[in-house]
């Protein structure tokens, strides 16, 4: 709460300053010794602002033809830009480690030494009794996979909840385009959807032009953002079972479909079982057909 207390009071919105001064009010009484340091600091109001300025100034240095390097993977509205290298034989390594008295590096040399299918027996003897409602063992938090991604409001909303996710964003951009729900193409609305996307846009731009800090309210839920998210293996498993299961709302089920997708191609031992809670079952018997 102190933390939030004083984060709000350093946002340049004055609702979120005076959200600040109403929380305080109203908690000071009850905590007083817990709730001390509320105050905006120089730190919190000063930094990110001193941020994007640098980063301003180190785009317009940089020349226009300059080319991205190519991300290890992308899909659509998802891009994996990092995973820890040789993932699987790190996962195999710490499953060896928790269970055995031997030093990390002589369990990864272990599983250096491993042929294909001796690790897929380690893999799957850590997944053989796993059910649906099960989480993954501790070990698989010991790799991680860093996403962008671009994600309209609806979509995010969801996504931030994941809290054991690390996850950082740029403003909603309306040059990022927006997403359009299925219903509205099917009932013949998509013109009358993109009429008020661009009177939206409209009003959004005279906004920037007074109060850019504000202006971002006026934007839909369709507008979409890119945002940084790292998670580990995981995790990544229950987004897939949450967010890529059948009852999980369509655009977030898309979202999550994608990036267990392009993280099978990285850890696919690690990822065996990463899948929707609907579609666990028919996974589970395909990946142990044979150890029946």
């Amino acid at each position: 709460l102190e933390l939030m207390l004083r984060r709000l009071a350093a946002l340049p919105l004055a609702e979120a300053q005076e959200c600040s001064r109403k929380l305080y009010e109203a908690t000071k009484n009850i905590a007083p010794s817990l709730i001390r340091y509320t105050e905006a600091t120089d730190y919190d109001r000063l930094t990110r602002q001193a941020l994007k300025e640098k980063a301003k100034t180190l785009c317009e240095e940089e020349d226009q033809s300059w080319k991205s390097k190519t991300s290890r993977g992308v899909h659509k509205n998802v891009a994996l830009v990092y995973v820890t290298p040789d993932a699987d034989d790190r996962i195999l390594a710490s499953l060896i480690h928790s269970s055995s008295s031997l030093p990390m590096s002589q369990c990864l040399q272990m599983v250096s030494s491993m042929n294909r299918r001796a690790k897929e027996a380690l893999m799957k003897t850590a997944l053989q009794h796993l059910k649906v409602y099960d989480p993954v063992l501790r070990e698989f938090e010991n790799v991680d996979l860093h996403f962008e991604l671009i994600i309209n409001a609806s979509c995010f909303a969801q996504m931030k909840r994941h809290r054991m996710a690390t996850i950082t964003g740029q403003e909603y951009d309306p040059s990022l385009g927006v997403t359009i729900p299925p219903a509205i193409v099917e009932i013949g609305m998509e013109k009358s959807f993109m009429d008020m996307i661009k009177r939206t846009e409209k009003t959004f731009d005279a906004l920037k032009k007074h109060t850019a800090t504000a202006a971002g309210y006026i934007l839909t839920n369709s507008h979409r953002k890119r945002i940084s998210m790292k998670i580990n293996a995981r995790e990544l498993y229950h987004i897939a079972r949450l967010r890529g299961d059948t009852h999980a709302q369509w655009d977030i089920r898309t979202m999550a479909e994608q990036m267990v997708y392009l993280g099978k191609k990285e850890m696919p031992l690690t990822l065996m079982l990463a899948t929707g809670k609907d579609s666990f079952v028919s996974l589970y018997h395909h990946a142990f057909a044979r150890e029946k």
